[in-house]
């Protein structure tokens, strides 16, 4: 297999879970989530770096361990300050682990903005599971994770557990999140999450409808973040950011 069709399945992959797990941001009114979960991989593959331990297991790890760590605080604090807080210590451990290392500059801008040149096929078995596991999963709960953002009340009274769907979502998004840091970077995660999950909540009214079209449009802008990159020696991130916001844009000049 060409170096330039890893590059293009494991974009591809990556995309796929982003936008299933960004139409249930959207749709939960999770942002905040969506963007302190990929500042919990940071610091995990910062780690990685320093102790030599694999890079999928560091961003996995840390993705679920701030994920676990925000479902707690939230339940005690408000949201929005949960998530500052989060992303304050992520931050802080991530720099320290990457100081240790020696390796700072090159491995923030590649942590930070993504670097998904640097991928191969030894790295295509683990994105095939996430990029199939993430929108299954996200599918077979659709139904409790719409009901449990849009009546949590309703959902305690036909027995439903409302905090364990969050921690579920969670935990999904973290793997989403965390495993898309190589490709478009912690920072602009969300706008592969956003863009396309926005844009397809105001373009379809069916829930279903909406995972695929999210799936399809992210699918669309990596791929074409990713060829725009090759063409002009561009980052991909920032292909990836104009694009997130040109979908959401025209969706809402379609839907008036």
């Amino acid at each position: 297999m060409s170096y330039l069709v890893e590059i293009w399945l494991a974009a591809g992959l990556v995309a796929l879970a982003a936008g299933a797990a960004g139409y249930i941001v959207v749709l939960r009114r999770a942002g905040f989530a969506a963007h302190a979960l990929p500042m919990a991989a940071f610091p995990g593959a910062a780690a990685a770096s320093l102790f030599g331990f694999p890079l999928w297991a560091g961003l996995a790890g840390f993705a679920l361990g701030g994920a676990g760590l925000l479902a707690l605080v939230q339940r005690s604090v408000r949201r929005d300050a949960a998530t500052a807080l989060l992303l304050a210590l992520l931050l802080a451990v991530g720099a320290l682990c990457l100081s240790l290392s020696g390796h700072y500059a090159g491995s923030v801008y590649g942590l930070l903005f993504g670097q998904v040149f640097a991928l191969g096929a030894e790295d295509l078995p683990v994105l095939g599971v996430i990029g199939f596991c993430v929108p299954v999963l996200l599918f077979l709960a659709l139904r409790p994770l719409s009901l449990s953002a849009l009546s949590p009340e309703l959902m305690r009274v036909q027995g439903g557990r409302p905090f364990a769907m969050e921690v579920f979502f969670l935990a999904v998004l973290a793997l989403a999140a965390g495993f898309a840091v190589p490709v478009t970077g912690a920072l602009l995660v969300f706008s592969l999450m956003l863009g396309p999950g926005a844009a397809a909540a105001r373009l379809c009214s069916g829930p279903l409808a909406g995972l695929i079209l999210a799936m399809g449009l992210a699918l669309g802008l990596a791929w074409a973040g990713l060829g725009l990159a090759f063409l002009t020696d561009w980052p991909v991130g920032f292909f990836t950011g104009v694009g997130a916001a040109l979908i959401y844009l025209l969706a809402r000049v379609k839907t008036g």
